[in-house]
């Protein structure tokens, strides 16, 4: 192996840590097995078998940060075991929704007041009619991460929702729906001119981008250099295509809490969070923007009026969540 001669058989038995750190030292040297690939390595790649997981927790995790609560999250399954950050992250999507008085706050040494925080999560939950089935406060406690990521998903598109009744149309006490927010996007597409469709927030000809790419060019239409938009067929052109929408929309202003790949597996969730936060961005800008669609948007909301196929997918999504 061309190394040195260190030690003898007799310095190896005797065990003399310097001499075997010297001469193992000297083998890695020489014989360390490392590859000599330079090729860059994503993230994504690393990622384990539950990737999907990892995906939306990242979301998840994103997204409360940004709500500003006192301490900052760096593991949703792990942070959130307390009940206290979720008690802070309920209290700024429904101000005045926690009894505080009944709260315990961290440092918390005793399980059963882990679980009595968490017990007050899903009575929360189920005041704001989140579909809490076979979920209780130590279920939190333990850090179930498929039952805790269902409750997020409920929690976030609650917030969302809530932003966009109360951004305009709290004066029609309409409540706002996944079907509202389709409608949107499928209108404010047909207004530019184009015929692309989004039958649902799962349909899978959305892998391909061009939808959001042109729902985006509706709402700005300076905002989509298409030079640089892929017809989306193979796999590399559409997360090329994903990976600008991302970029477009948080130059928008848009809150983007998902990732490339939730757009080429057409994860309904986050499709549904990147339509709502583009929708949500449009309504905050001038009323005189309205007018290049031809139709407001509080019309368009109000309109009872939707094909079945919209209708029934939407209808099966909130079922599934």
């Amino acid at each position: 192996m061309g190394c040195k001669r260190y030690l003898t058989a007799k310095d190896i038995v005797e065990g003399s840590p310097n001499l075997n750190l010297a001469f193992v030292a000297h083998i890695f040297q020489h014989r360390n097995g490392l590859s000599t690939q330079t090729k860059q390595i994503s993230f994504l790649e690393t990622l384990p078998d539950d990737a999907q997981i990892s995906r939306e927790e990242r979301a998840f995790r994103f997204w409360m940060n940004s709500l500003g609560n006192s301490t900052y999250i760096d593991n949703v399954f792990e942070d959130l075991r307390n009940g206290w950050l979720l008690l802070e992250t309920l209290d700024k999507v429904s101000p005045g929704i926690v009894n505080w008085k009944v709260a315990n706050k961290p440092p918390i040494k005793l399980p059963f007041r882990k679980v009595e925080n968490c017990n007050q999560v899903v009575k929360i939950g189920k005041q704001l009619k989140f579909s809490l089935v076979n979920i209780a406060g130590n279920d939190i406690v333990q850090g179930n991460k498929k039952l805790i990521l269902a409750y997020l998903w409920q929690l976030m598109r609650c917030n969302i929702l809530q932003l966009l009744k109360n951004l305009r149309f709290h004066s029609h006490g309409k409540e706002i729906t996944d079907v509202d927010i389709l409608r949107w996007a499928n209108t404010q597409v047909s207004n530019s001119g184009t015929q692309s469709r989004m039958n649902s927030f799962k349909d899978k000809s959305l892998s391909d981008g061009i939808f959001f790419l042109e729902l985006l060019s509706a709402v700005q239409p300076r905002a989509v250099n298409w030079s640089l938009v892929t017809k989306g067929v193979a796999d590399d052109e559409k997360k090329m295509n994903a990976t600008y929408i991302i970029s477009i929309a948080r130059k928008l202003g848009c809150s983007i809490f998902l990732l490339p790949e939730d757009l080429t597996e057409v994860n309904q969730k986050m499709i549904l969070t990147l339509t709502a936060s583009i929708m949500y961005w449009y309504l905050k800008q001038p009323v005189d923007q309205d007018k290049q669609s031809g139709t407001s948007d509080s019309e368009t909301i109000s309109n009872s009026t939707l094909d079945d196929s919209a209708s029934e997918s939407s209808i099966e999504e909130n079922g599934n969540l």
